[in-house]
């Protein structure tokens, strides 16, 4: 697939979820093919208003709401993709999505190997995911190294507006099916996109700071949280150069063996389990590509290995942050005391 971007000379402000809502409706106009189904997407707006006024102009055919049965619609969704549509799936919470797993990773992830190639699964699952705040243990957990395990499945974690919308709007034209997760405290998150169409290419990272003394890896929500410890890392003349995955998988190694090989020292930041993570693979790929070029261990900094707590105290405790993080790179860098 080829992906265009048409630079505009008069960006807008908005929401993450109103990007989110801009990326469904215009892929939607531009393909009768493609539909939105859901809890609560189409009389209520959305449970995180996402598809607000998508019903009011797309009709009840078009965006559809559905009983609370994660399993039975998403299977009804890749029978649509299975035969010729592009459906958007739309889960209040990756957490209910559990329920759901089995179409997704056994039905979705495997139709087009199990096929020979005769059908293609072109659907998107959407919906928060991770933490969001005094949620407690099951309503509270990131699942993006669990889907990113299974193979035929793309991951994407924007953090963003602008990434949200490009990152979408190319999840929704892709031929495969696509794991998209959010966060229920990005929504009202604001950010500058382009007044006309663009869409970003998938696997592939970005570098969203340049520096030369380490390099800190991330992605999500989680990102502001990089970015800050960014800030004032360079305050004490701590150069880090921060790289926002936004795929998950497939996953662009490419940036981050580069950015190492110049910094020689990497801290990658999760909100997620420690134990096989995401960070996990990262600290694989980096040891196997470019061990040579390290001057210190990769350090993680995670959720701790817990389920997650409703405390506010051991919320904050659990919680990866801007402090864990700013004394992860000063360990990596041997600066701490």
């Amino acid at each position: 697939m080829r992906f265009a971007k048409k630079v505009q000379t008069m960006p807008r402000e908005i929401a993450l979820r109103d990007a989110l809502n801009e990326a469904m409706s215009e892929e939607m106009r531009r393909d009768e093919s493609v539909f939105l189904m859901g809890e609560e997407v189409a009389e209520y707006n959305g449970a995180y208003k996402v598809s607000k006024g998508m019903l009011d102009e797309f009709g009840e055919k078009r965006v559809i709401d559905t009983p609370i049965t994660e399993l039975g619609f998403a299977g009804l969704g890749v029978g649509a993709a299975m035969n010729g549509l592009r459906p958007i799936v739309e889960f209040m919470t990756w957490n209910f999505a559990l329920l759901a797993s089995d179409q997704i990773i056994n039905s979705a992830a495997k139709m087009l190997q199990m096929s020979g190639g005769q059908f293609p699964v072109p659907i998107v699952f959407r919906g928060p995911n991770g933490t969001a705040g005094q949620l407690a243990a099951t309503h509270s957990q990131s699942f993006e190294a669990m889907y990113s395990h299974f193979p035929g499945l793309k991951v994407i974690t924007p953090s963003t507006p602008y990434d949200a919308k490009g990152l979408l709007k190319a999840a929704i034209r892709d031929n495969d099916p696509v794991v998209f997760m959010e966060s229920e405290k990005m929504y009202g998150d604001k950010g500058e996109i382009p007044d006309g169409e663009y869409i970003l290419p998938i696997g592939k990272a970005v570098v969203k700071k340049e520096g030369k003394d380490v390099s800190i890896v991330s992605f999500g929500k989680i990102m502001k949280v990089a970015l800050a410890a960014a800030d004032i890392l360079a305050k004490e003349g701590i150069d880090a150069e921060v790289i926002d995955l936004m795929t998950i998988r497939p996953m662009d190694s490419d940036t981050i063996i580069k950015s190492v090989k110049k910094t020689n020292r990497l801290v990658v930041l999760e909100e997620s389990f420690p134990f096989a993570s995401i960070s996990t693979e990262i600290a694989y790929r980096v040891q196997r590509q470019a061990f040579d070029h390290l001057d210190a261990p990769v350090i993680r900094v995670t959720q701790s290995d817990t389920p997650f707590p409703f405390s506010q105290t051991l919320l904050e405790e659990a919680s990866p942050n801007v402090e864990k993080l700013v004394k992860a790179v000063k360990e990596t860098m041997y600066l701490n005391k």
